[in-house]
C-alpha cells in the first residue's frame, strides 16, 4: 500500500483497501484489528480530533487531571471473545487494566450504604445489615450465578439470528427441563423492579442493584431490564471491575497501534462525505476534503442509525424509515471534577474505597427520574453515578489528589421544562449550569463539603456529547434504547441484527447494533468474524 502526507498532516491513499470504517469507536476498531490479522487492508476514518468516540480520556480540567469523557468502566472489553482473542497483541500494544475489588455501592438517605466487593463474605454481611433474608438469597444466587451465567453470556455473545435463540432454548431445556427453561425467559423478559421484588425484601437492597439499569435505559419497569442489574451485581463480586491504566483510552491505544502495526490506516479529522455505491454494491467512501477511498470487500459504518441514510442517499425505502425510526435513550450529563481530596460521604469513609458509588435511593425515584426525561423535562433529582477511578489509579491525578466521574442521569436531550419548577431555560446553553449545580447538590447532600475540594470542572451536556459525537444523539450515551421492541432480533431493526443493509458490502457497527451498548467490542467483533472469518 502506498500512503504519503497531504497537504492537511492526513493521507493520501493511492490503492483500495479490502474495507473502510466509518467512525473510530472501539466497536469498528475491534472488527478493524481482527480483519487485519486475517490479511485484510484496513482504512478507519473518524471525523472527530481522536479515535474513540464515547471512550476517550483527556485533560479536561487542569492539567495532570485526567479524565474518561464517556465509558470508564471496561470490565466488559477485557472479559470479551475479543480480548480473549486478541489480548496478548493489545497488550504488547500498551493495553493495561487496573483491577478493581471493590467496584460499586449505594448510598442511601437515612445516612447508611451497602457495597459489593470480592470479598463475597464481607458483602452478604453488609446486606444482612438490611435483611438477613436478602442476605442468605444473595448467597443462594452467588452459588447458582456459575451455571446461570453461561447461558446468558452465550446468548448475549451470539450473532442474533432465529437458529441461535432456537439453540439457547434448546440447550436450556436439555440441562434443566421445560421448567428451567421457561423460568429463564421469564427472567430475560422480567423488568428489574419485578426481579427484584421477588428475590430481596429490602427496598435499598433492590434499588443497589437496580442503579445498574439506569446506565442503560432500564428503569425500574421496563420489560426486559432484570438481566443487567443482575449480571453486574453477580460479576462484581465474582470479578471485580477493570479500569483502564491512565483513562478508557488505553484500549483504544493499542487498537489503533495494532491496527497500524499491521499496515492498516487510522486517520482522525477525516469526516466522511458520503459512501460509494458501484452497481447496488458499496464501493468506498468520499470524505469532506474531497478524497475518495475505495474498498473491493466492506464498508463499514459506525454510525447512528439515522445517519446511514444522509451518507448512502438511501438504500431501501423499509429499512430506511426503520433507521430514521430508531429510538433513542433519553441523554445524560457528564460532569468532570478535579478535587484537592476525595469526598468525604455521610454514610462512611469506606465508600471512598470503592470505584463507583451510586446516588439512586429508591427503585421509585429512579422510576420518576426516567419518566421526567422520556417527557422532556429536567429531573427534579436526578440519578448520580460517581466514578472515584482514582482509588485504584492514581496515575489519572498529581499526587495526592483525585478526578471524579459524575454521571448524571438522566437528562433530556430535547428540554421541555423544568419538574421542579426552578430553570426556566428550555435549551442546554441556558441550563447547563443550573441543572449542573442541582446534580451538585445532591452530591453534597450525601458528601458534605465536596465543593470546597473542587480544582476545576468541566460540565458536559447532552449537546455537548452530540457535538463531539453525533451518535450520541440527543446525548443517549447508549446509542439508541435497549428496550424489547429494540433488542435481541430487532437491533438495530428486523432482519439486520447482523449489522447488514439492503445495499451488498454496506455493514452497520456500534452500539446501535447487537448486541448493544457496553464496552465489550460485541457487535464489531461479530462482524469482522463473519466477514473475515474466525
Amino acid at each position: 500500500m502506498q500512503i504519503s502526507a497531504n497537504a492537511k498532516g492526513g493521507v493520501c491513499v493511492n490503492d483500495e483497501f479490502d474495507a473502510v470504517f466509518v467512525g473510530a469507536g472501539h466497536n469498528a476498531l475491534a472488527a478493524a484489528v481482527h480483519m487485519a490479522a486475517r490479511g485484510w487492508k484496513v482504512g478507519v476514518f473518524e471525523q472527530a480530533e481522536a479515535p474513540g468516540g464515547a471512550v476517550k480520556s483527556g485533560e479536561y480540567t487542569l492539567p495532570g487531571f485526567r479524565h474518561d469523557w464517556g465509558a470508564m468502566n471496561l470490565s466488559l472489553f477485557a472479559g470479551s471473545a475479543f480480548f480473549k482473542q486478541h489480548g496478548e497483541e493489545l497488550v504488547a500494544s500498551g493495553l493495561e487494566f487496573v483491577p478493581v475489588d471493590r467496584p460499586f455501592a449505594s448510598t442511601f438517605p437515612d445516612g447508611r450504604w451497602c457495597g459489593v466487593t470480592m470479598d463475597a463474605e464481607a458483602t452478604a454481611e453488609r446486606i444482612a445489615s438490611f435483611s438477613k433474608q436478602d442476605a442468605e438469597r444473595w448467597k443462594a444466587l452467588s452459588a447458582e450465578f456459575g451455571k446461570d451465567a453461561p447461558h446468558i453470556l452465550r446468548l448475549l455473545g451470539s450473532s442474533m439470528k432465529i437458529h441461535s435463540i432456537a439453540y439457547f432454548l434448546y440447550k436450556l431445556f436439555v440441562e434443566r427441563g421445560a421448567a428451567g427453561m421457561l423460568q429463564m425467559v421469564r427472567f430475560l423478559l422480567a423488568s428489574p423492579r419485578a426481579y427484584l421484588s421477588e428475590n430481596f425484601e429490602s427496598p435499598e437492597i433492590r434499588a443497589m442493584l437496580a442503579a445498574w439499569g439506569m446506565h442503560l435505559d432500564f428503569a425500574p419497569d421496563v420489560a426486559g431490564g432484570a438481566v443487567f442489574p443482575y449480571l453486574e451485581g453477580m460479576a462484581g463480586q465474582a470479578f471485580g471491575m477493570a479500569l483502564g491504566k491512565g483513562g478508557a483510552d488505553t484500549i483504544i491505544n493499542a487498537m489503533v497501534a495494532t491496527i497500524r502495526a499491521k499496515g492498516g490506516v487510522v486517520e482522525s479529522n477525516a469526516p466522511v462525505a458520503r459512501i460509494l455505491t458501484e452497481g447496488g454494491r458499496a464501493s468506498g467512501i468520499e470524505l469532506a476534503d474531497g478524497r475518495k477511498i475505495s474498498a473491493s470487500k466492506a464498508v463499514v459504518a459506525g454510525v447512528a442509525p439515522s445517519a446511514l441514510e444522509r451518507l448512502t442517499g438511501g438504500t431501501e425505502p423499509t429499512f430506511d424509515a426503520a433507521m430514521e425510526k430508531f429510538v433513542h435513550a433519553p441523554g445524560t450529563m457528564m460532569i468532570h471534577l478535579a478535587l484537592s481530596d476525595l469526598p468525604g460521604w455521610a454514610a462512611g469513609e469506606e465508600l471512598k474505597s470503592f470505584a463507583y458509588v451510586h446516588v439512586a435511593p429508591s427503585l421509585d425515584q429512579m422510576a420518576r427520574t426516567y419518566q421526567q426525561a422520556q417527557a422532556g423535562l429536567l429531573p427534579d433529582e436526578p440519578i448520580l453515578v460517581v466514578g472515584q477511578p482514582t482509588v485504584f489509579d492514581p496515575s489519572r491525578a498529581p499526587n495526592g489528589q483525585h478526578v471524579l466521574w459524575v454521571q448524571v442521569r438522566m437528562a433530556p436531550g430535547d428540554i421541555r421544562g423544568d419538574a421542579k419548577g426552578e430553570i426556566e431555560a428550555r435549551d442546554w446553553a441556558g441550563a447547563a449550569e443550573p441543572f449542573a449545580e442541582r446534580a451538585l447538590d445532591i452530591l453534597e447532600r450525601y458528601a458534605p463539603g465536596t465543593r470546597k475540594k473542587i480544582l476545576g470542572r468541566r460540565v458536559v451536556t447532552p449537546a455537548d456529547l452530540e457535538r463531539d459525537n453525533p451518535n450520541l444523539v440527543g446525548g443517549d450515551q447508549v446509542c439508541g434504547s435497549h428496550h424489547m421492541s429494540q433488542h435481541f432480533l430487532f437491533r438495530p431493526a428486523r432482519g439486520h441484527a447482523d449489522g447488514s443493509t439492503p445495499t451488498q458490502n454496506l455493514h452497520l457497527t456500534g452500539a446501535a447494533v447487537w448486541p448493544g451498548a457496553g464496552t465489550g467490542a460485541g457487535s464489531g467483533f461479530l462482524l469482522a468474524r463473519k466477514l473475515a472469518g474466525k
